[in-house]
């Protein structure tokens, strides 16, 4: 699975890597916190899915802007507001069924731009060079 993420696109499993590991130090955090434990539980697991599903979209989206070279920038624009109401559809539906905590939801799709911006330190962590030497060197 790792492969086919990465044939899709270089940083796509660090980029899910951060979203992970945000997503558990939210939990592990906020779990203290919380009124209705569950509820926090299921927005956080919501709200981190959904970034995942948002990362491995712009991927994929990016991908076939390149092959598209012509409408690319039209493409692009329209898949990503359908990115962004599908997340504000998966919200409502959450809040309207009592499915999960919103706060947490939304904290929880924020992993995906502390992940992006994460994403040196993310790569450095698992690609160490074989030689021991850093790439300036």
């Amino acid at each position: 699975m790792i492969k086919a993420l990465k044939r899709m696109n270089e940083a796509l499993p660090g980029l899910l890597f951060g979203i992970l590991i945000y997503g558990i130090i939210e939990e592990l955090i906020g779990i203290w916190f919380a009124k209705d434990k569950l509820l926090f539980t299921t927005g956080v697991l919501i709200g981190i899915g959904c970034a995942a599903g948002m990362a491995i979209h712009i991927a994929w989206i990016l991908e076939e802007s390149v092959r598209y070279e012509g409408t690319a920038t039209k493409k692009m624009a329209v898949f990503s507001a359908l990115r962004y109401v599908c997340v504000v559809l998966i919200f409502f539906a959450m809040m309207y069924f009592k499915l999960g905590n919103f706060y947490a939801a939304f904290i929880g799709v924020l992993s995906l731009k502390i992940s992006a911006y994460a994403q040196p330190l993310i790569q450095k962590v698992l690609k160490k060079d074989s030689s021991g030497l850093r790439p300036s060197e």
